[in-house]
């Protein structure tokens, strides 16, 4: 396969990791497995010119990217439903997607299960035509992003306390969102403090991420408690995986799901993939099933479904 490897130096971890050392990974776990591997570094302020220009050409099977979850959901929007693959080195605080798609958390793990990995298609979800891979949500998320947005940090570490800091922030006046929401065809108007829409439902006792990105459905997580306490207990539920317990939280699978919200102001009440966006008077999010091609490691467990069906995709060991 033909890969160009684009890593953010800027981004995540790769801010403090050695890149000569990490260039030369790549090329040498890739050449073992037949692959052309061309490496690319990059400042944080040009990734996203570099991720478009990538996604425009058609001398590539994989855009392999190196960087925090800005860099991944700027890939993913780049290269979605297009036949380029997208490989994901998780540099970032979360790397939630990459836990979904079972990717090591190291690097140098990462880079040698990719080398030996294989292509497949998972689910994209989109708001309004826009592309995300973890979640759309609104309410006390975003009241959180802007929060963490006002404050300087230089370093992963920084970010996690950024993002503890910005929590106790948000949590001194619980937001109120009054919405219309139709779940497949299923209206109902709600006043919530917190609502999320996630690719795939969320698995149990783990951080808020999919076990399965071929599932097919999104995840419907809507709060309309206004309690200070209870909502800081189901926060604290949703990060250690046991939000199916918290009697707090409704809980709904659907395949489309609009949102009708006639509030104000709307800038910078949405958050989608960690970014904050304007809250539409009309977002329409839904699920498209196996709409993005991902290298991921041989052994991920949800390769299985696809041996079980006779399907299972073959990559080219060698260049083409």
């Amino acid at each position: 396969m033909r890969i160009l490897a684009l890593l953010n130096r800027d981004g995540g971890t790769l801010k403090t990791t050695d890149l000569d050392w990490l260039s030369a990974l790549i090329r040498d776990e890739f050449a073992v497995h037949g692959h052309e591997v061309t490496v690319e570094l990059c400042a944080g302020s040009d990734i996203v010119p570099a991720i478009e220009k990538a996604a425009a050409t058609d001398a590539l099977d994989v855009l392999l990217v190196g960087g925090g979850d800005g860099t991944v959901s700027a890939a993913v929007g780049a290269l979605y439903e297009s036949d380029t693959a997208l490989a994901i080195l998780p540099a970032g605080t979360m790397n939630l997607f990459a836990r979904t798609l079972q990717i090591p958390l190291g690097l140098e793990e990462a880079v040698k299960a990719l080398a030996g990995g294989r292509t497949t298609k998972v689910d994209v979800a989109t708001v309004n035509g826009k592309p995300f891979v973890h979640q759309f949500a609104t309410g006390l998320h975003a009241r959180m992003v802007r929060f963490r947005e006002r404050i300087t940090y230089r370093s992963r570490l920084g970010k996690m306390w950024a993002t503890t800091r910005a929590i106790g922030l948000a949590f001194r006046r619980l937001p109120k969102v009054e919405l219309v929401i139709d779940v497949d065809g299923r209206s109902e108007r709600l006043k919530c403090s917190a609502l999320a829409i996630s690719n795939n439902l969320y698995g149990d006792r783990h951080l808020p991420f999919a076990d399965n990105p071929k599932g097919g459905q999104l995840g419907v997580y809507i709060c309309t408690e206004r309690r200070l306490a209870r909502v800081a207990k189901l926060t604290a539920d949703i990060f250690a995986g046991q939000w199916r317990k918290n009697p707090d939280l409704v809980v709904k699978s659907a395949t489309r799901v609009d949102l009708a919200h006639r509030g104000k102001p709307r800038s910078n009440r949405a958050v989608r993939d960690g970014e904050l966006e304007v809250l539409d008077d009309l977002s329409r999010v839904e699920i498209h099933p196996l709409a993005l091609t991902v290298l991921v490691p041989a052994e991920a467990t949800y390769l299985e479904q696809e041996v079980e069906a006779g399907r299972a995709p073959r990559v080219e060991a060698a260049a083409r």
